[in-house]
């Protein structure tokens, strides 16, 4: 697959809209680990084909790793092996992710999304009981999780919407540790899945740059910003509002794809 020939985003309005969608899907990556549901159907209104639209996210995603990261080292204090340990699982799902939609065909991938984005939208709704399932279990932690952050790291590469709610789960199974600091990891180590899978896509994916570029600047703002708000916010006033919007995503989608 390579580049798409449609027309370029360049006005300052375009540009501008970018940005600020950026922003806001780096804020929600951040509290609830769901940027792809702000930012994946945004470009798709602004035209972009399905795939083109998926890997540009990817890339521009990357920033919000960067972003996250500068902004939670307090909470990265003494994590550094389990960034590395965590991280090298998290690339290889990355680029197997990324393998599987650059093989998927075209319409395969579109048909797929709807489904996908509404499964995100479940999966927000049931992450708090599922993560105080695993905080408050008596079951040491297990090495089997690996294998969910491997999968979690898959999805990542080739969708990405509620991956990190997935790697947030699965790092709870495997570590204890206070909430606070488990999404620090999921934020460095999900930036390792992210760059690996942009990689990926820069060398051979359709990235719409006119769209990566903006979002990623707005992703960088956003994810710097995000572990900031979540200590003063939280998740539990958002996610209802995100599931609802996720689920509306997922119809329009679904409409649009099958009828």
């Amino acid at each position: 697959m390579r580049q798409s020939g449609a027309v370029p985003l360049t006005d300052p309005l375009h540009v501008a809209l970018l940005v600020l969608t950026g922003v806001a899907a780096g804020l929600v990556s951040t509290i609830v680990s769901l940027a792809s549901l702000v930012s994946y159907p945004a470009l798709l209104a602004m035209g972009l084909p399905p795939v083109a639209a998926n890997v540009s996210n990817t890339v521009a995603l990357v920033l919000t790793g960067v972003g996250s990261v500068a902004g939670s080292r307090q909470e990265l204090v003494g994590q550094g092996r389990r960034v590395l340990a965590v991280g090298s699982v998290a690339a290889v799902g990355g680029a197997v992710g990324a393998l599987v939609l650059l093989r998927t065909p075209p319409g395969a991938f579109t048909a797929a999304v709807p489904l996908l984005v509404a499964a995100a939208s479940v999966t927000i709704l049931v992450q708090p009981r599922l993560m105080l399932r695993l905080r408050t279990s008596d079951a040491p932690p297990s090495r089997w999780w690996s294998a969910g952050i491997l999968a979690a790291a898959v999805y990542v590469g080739y969708f990405g919407a509620a991956g990190g709610v997935l790697m947030l789960a699965a790092l709870g199974g495997a570590f204890r540790d206070t909430l606070i600091r488990l999404n620090a990891l999921k934020n460095a180590v999900s930036g390792f899945a992210n760059g690996v899978a942009a990689a990926g896509f820069i060398a051979f994916g359709p990235v719409r740059w006119d769209a990566a570029v903006p979002l990623g600047v707005g992703f960088l703002v956003g994810g710097r910003v995000g572990p900031i708000v979540a200590r003063r916010l939280g998740a539990a006033r958002l996610r209802p509002l995100i599931a609802v919007s996720g689920f509306a995503v997922a119809a329009l989608l679904a409409v649009r794809t099958y009828l």
